[in-house]
């Protein structure tokens, strides 16, 4: 995933921008960079691994170190940025939250128009940042460029732009991130977070709509290019990616989240009898507290995961080595486990790999029965517009691994379809082919007609694809 951030000032932008940036850190966990603009020394730049260390003890020597009155910087779980670049359209550096799904088409078309070469990265890869810059770069303008890089890029792409006259901000085509302005006196911000410059003394002052431009300067904000009529922003960002203190569109992570397990208890009631719920932490703990609320069912935290010297940031990308951490992280309360019934949410299920250990290490500790409640639908298709996991094939899903069983390897768009309907037979064997092999007591996933009442603003704004394979 990865979020960024950036400032407007009359004054030192710096600590507002370290800041600003550290409150993104639960977007990403490879790497993270700040690029600062000062009259008299003009750019400045820092980018870091933050793999082993969390954003501020990266950072913080090069906060006292960097000057300037105006700054873009992000936190990354792929690419090195921000870049800086040089080109007909002046000095800039330039942040995204992106995905880039036509990157080989990109690249051949751009070296057959004369661009000379791109940076590899480790593996061969190239920068989808520096790719945004280059399609920018054909046009006379920024916001010519922006546009062209956007309707271009098969994916998504929000764009933050540092120049010497100030930020330029751009939400996706689609809106499917989301990109914030924060106003304070002699200051603007512009974040993906709406809760990340509240504690910098920033009130909110204006949510850009899909496919917006702006320019932010000291002194205000200038729309370059109106909003969109059409919105596909991302629906799991409340499921999971969002911060809780978080509100996009109006609507709040923790309250969205709350609805959400209100309702899995409302179509619960009379068919389980639990002793306890809790949530996988932590986004799971929210979902976990709604359903408590309106079962009656006590919440409770029968295992309590260890952050001092466990932080999200330290995660390496091999997943075996991923599965041995998050089962490190996970401190069992054997009073709360032993010859308990628990009913357990969490966000999702993706590859099934943690749920099943997390199921056996409560097991293991003596706890009777686990039933599992995913607070969002089963993810049947992967995702082309958001950075949502490290999955190289559909094939690493659960559930595609049992609809491939059953199915055979080439199954059809329809039968997909049939599988994600909750009401098909499909869909219920399905699940019980997934209760049995993660070896739970029951199992109920949110349904999707459900988790859109539970972020409650117009359907055909949200992103349903990973779950129902429609665009």
């Amino acid at each position: 995933m990865g979020g960024f951030f950036g400032v407007a000032s009359k004054s030192s932008c710096i600590l507002d921008l370290f800041f600003g940036i550290d409150y993104h850190s639960h977007l990403g966990t490879r790497r993270a960079g700040m690029a600062v603009y000062d009259r008299t020394n003009g750019f400045d730049r820092a980018i870091h691994n933050i793999e082993n260390s969390p954003f501020r003890t990266k950072f913080e020597y090069d906060v006292q170190e960097l000057e300037g009155t105006m700054g873009i910087g992000c936190i990354s779980d792929y690419e090195p940025q921000p870049l800086l670049a040089r080109s007909h359209l002046g000095s800039f550096a330039l942040t995204s939250v992106s995905k880039i799904n036509n990157m080989e088409e990109l690249t051949r078309t751009a070296l057959k128009r004369g661009h000379t070469h791109f940076l590899e990265m480790s593996g061969g890869s190239i920068n989808p940042t520096e790719m945004i810059i280059a399609l920018i770069n054909q046009k006379d303008s920024f916001v010519e460029g922006i546009r062209y890089a956007q309707e271009l890029i098969d994916g998504s792409c929000s764009i933050l732009i540092l120049t010497p006259k100030g930020l330029i901000a751009a939400r996706d085509r689609l809106g499917r991130t989301p990109v914030i302005i924060g106003k304070k006196e002699d200051a603007y911000c512009v974040s993906f977070e709406s809760f990340a410059y509240v504690n910098l003394g920033y009130e909110d002052y204006k949510e850009l709509g899909p496919g917006e431009i702006v320019q932010v300067t000291p002194d205000g904000v200038e729309t370059l290019s109106p909003p969109g009529d059409k919105m596909r922003i991302c629906s799991f960002l409340w499921v999971y990616y969002g911060y809780p203190t978080s509100t996009y569109e109006g609507v709040n992570v923790e309250d969205m989240r709350y609805k959400c397990g209100r309702i899995l208890a409302s179509r619960d009631k009379g068919k389980v009898n639990p002793d306890l719920v809790a949530g996988v932490p932590d986004s799971g703990t929210a979902h976990a507290i709604g359903y408590a609320n309106a079962s009656g069912v006590p919440f409770a935290r029968p295992f309590i995961k260890y952050t001092p010297t466990w932080p999200r940031s330290f995660m390496p990308t091999q997943q075996s080595q991923r599965n041995l951490i998050a089962r490190m992280k996970l401190i069992p309360v054997h009073k709360l486990i032993k010859g308990k019934s628990l009913l357990m949410i969490d966000d999702s299920i993706v590859r099934g790999t943690q749920l099943r250990e997390t199921t056996e290490f409560l097991y293991h500790n003596g706890a009777s029965e686990v039933h599992i409640r995913p607070a969002c639908p089963p993810l049947l298709f992967g995702c082309k517009y958001l950075n949502f996991s490290r999955s190289k094939s559909e094939m690493d899903l659960i559930t595609r691994r049992i609809i491939a069983a059953r199915e055979g390897e080439n199954v059809s768009e329809s039968v997909l379809r049939d599988y994600a309907d909750p009401d098909s037979q499909n869909y219920k064997e399905m699940l019980e082919d997934i209760r049995k092999e993660l070896n739970f007591t029951s199992l109920r996933f949110h349904r999707l007609d459900d988790l859109k009442r539970s972020i409650d603003i117009d359907e055909c704004k949200l992103c349903t694809y990973c779950w129902s394979g429609i665009e």
